[in-house]
């Protein structure tokens, strides 16, 4: 398959692996890391084997799998594993096939960027897919998938209790996922929970005016904090974004 600006890249569609019986805990365990609680496997309800297995899956250097998932007016966010030999690491974009480059969320490496998402763009996204395009579909797992782009310092009381449900919909034993959301949404380990606001009609410089509607986030690691989403974009094409990612009037 190819993706704008990897075209020379081993990238293939990833979205089968979702069946492997290991994969949520090969993709979420090192976001479990807590000052109290290292990752565990038991969380997650798998054996060592299923877990290594989906790792091998998940890493593989002639294989770089990537997660489409497709929502509102065009717009897919991608979950992408560039398997560089010694350098691996998860990039998280968000892309519209009218955009002449991607919007970069956040990058989950040794050189990492975030957090990329408010808790109210998780959810909406996850809640809106388009079921014309190719990808994910299915809520709890396109949740899952964004959740390590996370990073949100104002997240709603129900915020567990929903995370909770979609990891037992995942195959996490219904007695154990409680205690994994909390481990999940309480202490990423690579950036500080962020402030997501929406800009001032004000211009933010002499010579541009912000395009309303899109968050900001004031994660000083974010590729957010004082850059628009997606740049080159048109007022019209921020606009649309804004609507599918549940933050303007529709």
């Amino acid at each position: 398959m190819l993706i704008k600006g990897f075209e020379n890249t081993p990238i293939a569609a990833g979205e089968e692996l979702l069946a492997l019986p290991g994969f949520w805990a090969a993709y979420l365990m090192w976001l479990s890391q807590t000052e109290e609680h290292d990752p565990s496997l038991y969380l997650f309800g798998v054996d060592g084997a299923d877990a290594d297995a989906a790792c091998d899956a998940l890493g593989d250097e002639d294989h770089w799998p990537v997660f489409r998932i497709p929502f509102d007016d065009g717009h897919t966010a991608l979950v992408l594993g560039r398997n560089v030999p010694d350098d691996p690491e998860t990039e998280y974009f968000i892309t519209h096939p009218e955009w002449g480059r991607h919007g970069h969320l956040a990058t989950v490496s040794g050189h990492q960027s975030g957090p990329g998402l408010s808790w109210r763009e998780l959810q909406h996204i996850a809640r809106t897919p388009d079921l014309n395009a190719p990808g994910v579909h299915t809520e709890y797992a396109r949740l899952l998938l964004l959740l390590p782009a996370l990073g949100d310092q104002d997240l709603p009381g129900d915020a567990a209790v929903m995370l909770g449900g979609a990891l037992a919909q995942a195959g996490v034993p219904a007695e154990l996922a409680p205690h994994l959301a909390v481990a999940l949404l309480v202490d990423h380990p690579l950036w500080e929970p962020a402030e997501w606001t929406l800009p001032a009609a004000s211009p933010l410089s002499a010579s541009q005016e912000p395009f309303l509607g899109i968050l900001h986030c004031d994660g000083y690691m974010s590729p957010r904090c004082g850059t628009r989403l997606a740049q080159g974009i048109t007022r019209e094409q921020s606009n649309r974004l804004a609507r599918a990612l549940g933050t303007w009037p529709t």
